[in-house]
């Protein structure tokens, strides 16, 4: 079953709107560029996202991207250098952000 991994940000207040799709388009790339480690092949099954439009939340901006097993997602959380570059970029822009990663239909 896939694993689906929710990320949720907060961007600084003083973020332009370019800056903003700057990051987004940073956060979408990485479809392309987390390759496995033994395929060399792009693992993200899926990836959506968007600018919050909630008017509950402080936060700003949400995605959600599917792998095929835990190990993919454990590998693009813990090891993948694609991701660890986007990490690097973007802390000078969020305020905050949480995670939660669930396999549908387990309770």
């Amino acid at each position: 079953m896939t694993v689906l991994h929710t990320v949720l940000f907060q961007l600084k207040p003083d973020a332009t709107p370019e800056e903003a799709k700057t990051f987004c388009d940073y956060f979408y790339s990485l479809k392309k560029s987390c390759l496995h480690p033994k395929t060399m092949a792009p693992y993200i099954i899926s990836l959506k996202g968007g600018k919050d439009n909630s008017p509950e939340s402080d936060l700003t901006h949400g995605f959600v991207l599917e792998f095929n097993t835990v190990e993919d997602r454990d590998y693009y959380v813990f090891t993948d250098p694609a991701h660890d570059a986007f990490l690097g970029s973007i802390e000078d822009m969020v305020v905050k952000f949480t995670v939660v990663d669930f396999t549908e239909g387990v309770y």
